[in-house]
């Protein structure tokens, strides 16, 4: 009896040895695997780090010549010196904003949503007319019969049955267009002929707007 549990405890004891070693090196294992990756992540916060310097060095760069052009733009160089304007060359001041009529020849005429593109990209938007006055003005500066055009996108379309414009507000002067508000359809201007709804499907001129530079 003695000898058979004495070989039973060395036997469980050998099992249990076997499984620490066998546990050991499987911790062993998770540990090396731990390591690895904390190097890899150490080696990719040092790559980030690296790109978000570059990156830092680069919107340096791109402010100075964003700057530059701002400059260029407003404050043009002259034989005397630089002049500085509210506008740049080639846009319309009224009130404190300006006003860009692209007036397209037929194969560059764009639609609602490429307008809108060619508006951001020249740091502006589509125009928003906030009262009558504005209106009468936007309307009173361009030819009704330059190059065929048909008309003039502004930044106003349908949503959702409304007239909105692309700052979220809707139209409140509903007796500035006559036409019912369906999606997929875009407003127009055009001296003579009014505010009309279109698919903004349409390749047509467009007014783009942004605030005027303060120059004192």
């Amino acid at each position: 009896m003695l000898a058979c549990c004495l070989v039973t405890f060395i036997i469980i004891l050998v099992l249990g040895v076997i499984a620490a070693v066998f546990f050991y090196t499987y911790l062993m294992k998770e540990l090396h695997q731990v390591e690895k990756k904390n190097n890899e992540l150490e080696e990719e916060k040092e790559t980030l780090n690296e790109q978000i310097e570059k990156l830092k060095e680069i919107n340096n760069e791109l402010n100075v010549s964003r700057a530059q052009w701002s400059i260029d733009e407003y404050c043009p160089k002259e034989t005397n010196g630089r002049k500085c304007d509210p506008c740049q060359k080639g846009w319309l001041k009224f009130q404190t904003n300006c006003y860009a009529y692209n007036d397209a020849v037929e194969k560059d005429r764009k639609n609602w949503t490429e307008a809108r593109e060619n508006c951001r990209g020249m740091v502006s938007d589509l125009t928003v007319v906030e009262n009558d006055v504005e209106k009468g003005e936007i309307n009173n500066n361009f030819s009704p019969a330059i190059k065929g055009i048909k008309g003039y996108w502004i930044g106003l379309r349908a949503v959702q049955g409304k007239w909105k414009w692309i700052n979220g507000a809707e139209l409140i002067n509903t007796g500035w267009i006559k036409h019912n508000a369906t999606d997929g359809q875009c407003v127009t201007v055009l001296q003579g002929r009014g505010w009309r709804s279109v698919s903004c499907d349409e390749k047509n001129a467009w007014i783009c707007e942004k605030k005027a530079l303060t120059v004192k």
